[in-house]
């Protein structure tokens, strides 16, 4: 299994801090999002990884480099002049990732998700995609996706459409081919896009994987300190799930 690190954000809501240096190189209790990511993944088996670049992407070469002392071999897929969206940046990097299923992980989230049963579900299943998924606890602030047994039958806008809906996070396991009719340089999305259009060409193409797993997500200044806080206190209490090599 090999993975796409989505790092290719401008991180609007975190400027000033982002002017300096994209996201995913920002440090959470010491160290850049972007490593702990690339640890996680390498720890689990996910050794190939490719992360997609944009903003200021001499901040997160310089802080990972080829990932060979997190255990990874990590490359690169460089998204000039214009940032592409969360389908047309996998769209452009499927000749480097080199196969057919592969991981998509969001640069501004760590997880403690363990992998394999993410994978062994999809697999089982035969979806095109299956999104790891945790009940929607907050549709005033998050929209959310509708299930149908662990068929997603659709996305709904934050609100009172998405009570009861369950909140997409961090992980997804895709079939290259959901791709492959994108133009590679194009600006393309999935939800809102490609996955809307999947759910009613191929209904019960796209499963929902739920889990208790805990995450950390980076969108605001507020996560940002939350999110430090929380992986500082853990590792005081001797978890090195998202610690530095040791």
């Amino acid at each position: 299994m090999r993975a796409l690190v989505l790092a290719a954000g401008l991180g609007t809501r975190l400027r000033p801090l982002t002017l300096e240096r994209a996201k995913p190189a920002m440090p959470v209790a010491g160290d850049p999002l972007i490593r702990r990511i690339v640890r996680w993944l390498a720890v689990q088996g996910v050794e190939d990884i490719v992360v997609n670049l944009h903003h200021l992407p001499q901040t997160i070469t310089t802080v990972l480099g080829d990932g060979s002392d997190l255990g990874a071999r990590v490359r690169y897929s460089w998204e000039q002049p214009e940032i592409l969206g969360s389908a047309g940046g996998p769209r452009l990097a499927l000749d480097i990732v080199g196969e057919r299923t592969f991981l998509i992980v969001n640069g501004d989230t760590l997880t403690d998700l363990r992998i394999a049963p993410l994978v062994e579900a999809h697999r089982a299943s035969g979806a095109l995609v299956t999104m790891t998924l945790t009940p929607n606890r907050r549709p005033d602030v998050f929209g959310g996706v509708r299930l149908d047994g662990d068929r997603v039958v659709g996305f709904v806008p934050r609100g009172p459409s998405a009570k009861g809906s369950y909140h997409f996070f961090s992980t997804q396991v895709v079939e290259s081919e959901i791709f492959r009719g994108i133009e590679p340089g194009m600006a393309a999305s999935t939800i809102g896009g490609i996955y809307d259009r999947l759910i009613v060409d191929q209904p019960g193409s796209i499963r929902g994987f739920v889990t208790d797993a805990r995450y950390w997500h980076i969108e605001t200044m507020d996560e940002y300190e939350q999110t430090s806080a929380a992986i500082d206190a853990l590792e005081q209490e001797g978890s090195h799930v998202f610690s530095p090599a040791r």
